[in-house]
């Protein structure tokens, strides 16, 4: 393996679409829009004697009966509504943060991530902070259970920094969080900027020491000759208080911006990727990283691709994929090979030449992959789609989920106002059965893999009020239209669903809305 490359540097690509297009034209925009994605049959049984069908035929009443309790309490508990079902009615639990007009750039949430029991929520902003939420037990015993989260934590994670070598600034702004599994009390979180990813611990502490004999109760050093005797220190309760201090901090192996940080089922290291390399890291070792993926060229202008997103399989510690600008998903195994550049499986869709346009680069850049919580399966969001891939097949997607295609139409306009450079990302459930992700006008779609529904939700304040049913939204292209559709016209493109996550065992979910978080559930 490589060590990774020391020290820091500048995003891969400087100058925007709008300069590009101004200075080389409309095929050299092409090109630089596109990696501007950076940014055998057994016997029959011997008849039974009588007295044996008897006891059968008892003990399958039983069990029929047993079986009908079960749907009842089941019933009763998840109020009829079955997980993933693309009939599910959500409705409003919560939303956090202020429903003003009037946003702050640092309040504008970057990313949203529940921990592998879903009891904590934690996002992170662009002023750097991450606010952690916890579930309210009173809210998680009761039946149904509702899902309502309190601010358990919030700490300031990165700071602005400026590279005097290059003359940057390095922005404060979250990029990723990745929970721990939890191992003790305390509770484990990466976080990172552009450059520097950080080991954060998360602790509550409601008790203190007093009666110290060398200092005083206000931690002043006390003379060690007016000590005449000795104390017994005693612990006393105290007001609970949480903590959040930095354990690790990994800094200066990423020339160009990390884009994903994924933690490995090991728990004992992660990678971190960015546009054009993935590092391997050990948890408990900062000064030393390996390069395991390198796709830079020697010669910067044969560059056609940059890796977008990287993530670790759930359940094999050894392999994991990573996605790319020209709509490429690779899988590698690091048993083959220290450097992992050459890729053990290539899942790529063939272009429908139908589609083909000006645009077609850019809108096949995958945002995001994530694979299912089984290990079989995964999801790559690309601008105007999410398609479900099986990892044991690589020519095709073997499901292909429209999210909103009607903005087909508007490529052009969307162009201009670089709308089209936005990265969404997906979500499974907890059972993988079904798929969220965002869209514009602060719109958020949802597909049932199961009975292949969808739906369109939306999150705004109109729906900020206690246990609302969300209402199916849709959107049309022309002609008439009902008194609840949308028209693609009136599309707010300002308003954009970004980030999301799905609670890991029940259906619970988290939506950022720019500066606010909502929270919906199933049932009431």
């Amino acid at each position: 393996m490589r060590h990774a490359g020391v020290g820091v540097g500048v995003g891969l690509w400087g100058p925007s679409p709008r300069s590009e297009r101004s200075s080389g034209g409309k095929a050299a925009a092409v090109k630089g829009a596109a990696l501007h994605a950076v940014r055998g049959k057994s016997p029959p049984p011997p008849p039974s004697p009588p007295r044996q069908i008897l006891a059968k035929s008892t003990e399958m009443i039983r069990q029929s009966s047993l079986t009908r309790l079960g749907c009842i309490i089941n019933t009763a508990v998840n109020g009829g509504k079955r997980s993933g079902n693309g009939d599910t009615q959500w409705y409003f639990s919560q939303v956090k943060g202020t429903l003003d007009d009037d946003v702050t750039e640092a309040d504008i949430i970057s990313c949203v991530e529940f921990n592998h029991d879903g009891d904590l929520l934690a996002t992170g902003d662009k002023g750097g902070r991450v606010v952690i939420f916890q579930r309210d037990p009173v809210s998680k015993n009761v039946i149904p259970r509702r899902g309502e989260y309190n601010v358990y934590s919030t700490f300031q994670s990165h700071e602005p920094e400026f590279d005097y070598l290059k003359s940057l600034e390095i922005e404060e702004k979250i990029n990723k969080i990745r929970w721990l599994k939890r191992k003790n009390q305390a509770h484990f979180l990466l976080s990172t900027n552009d450059k520097t990813i950080k080991l954060w611990k998360v602790s509550e502490r409601d008790k203190k020491v007093e009666g110290y004999n060398t200092k005083e109760e206000t931690g002043q050093a006390r003379d060690p000759s007016c000590i005449t005797q000795l104390r017994v220190p005693v612990i006393k309760p105290m007001e609970l208080m949480v903590e959040a201090s930095p354990r690790r901090i990994f800094a200066n192996a990423h020339t160009y911006h990390i884009n994903s940080i994924s933690v490995n089922s090991d728990q004992e290291t992660y990678l971190s990727a960015d546009d054009l390399r993935i590092n391997l890291w050990h948890l408990e070792i900062t000064d030393q990283s390996f390069n395991i993926v390198d796709i830079k060229p020697t010669n910067m202008e044969e560059l056609t691709e940059v890796i977008t997103a990287a993530e670790f399989h759930p359940v094999e510690c050894n392999l994991f994929v990573y996605s790319s600008s020209k709509g490429t998903i690779r899988l590698c195994d690091m048993r083959a090979a220290a450097l992992c550049d050459r890729h053990s499986k290539l899942f790529e869709e063939p272009e429908d030449p139908t589609n083909r346009s000006f645009f077609s680069e850019i809108i096949s850049s995958i945002s995001d992959v994530k694979l299912s919580n089984s290990g079989r399966y995964m999801i790559s969001r690309d601008y105007l789609s999410v398609k479900v891939w099986d990892l044991h097949m690589e020519t095709k997607p073997i499901e292909s989920y429209p999210v909103h295609e009607y903005l087909r139409s508007k490529l052009c306009s969307l162009y201009e106002n670089d709308c089209i450079f936005d990265k969404f990302e997906c979500c499974w459930n907890g059972n993988d059965s079904a798929i969220m992700t965002g869209s514009y006008n602060n719109f958020f779609r949802m597909f049932d893999r199961t009975t292949k529904k969808d739906a369109t939700l939306e999150a705004s304040r109109d729906v900020a009020k206690p246990k609302t049913l969300l209402k199916p939204r849709k959107v049309c292209t022309g002609g008439k239209r009902k008194k609840d559709d949308i028209s693609v016209d009136c599309l707010d493109f300002n308003k954009k669903i970004l980030h999301t996550a799905w609670h890991p065992l029940e259906n619970i979910i988290a939506v950022a809305a720019t500066n606010n978080l909502f929270l919906f559930q199933d049932k009431f």
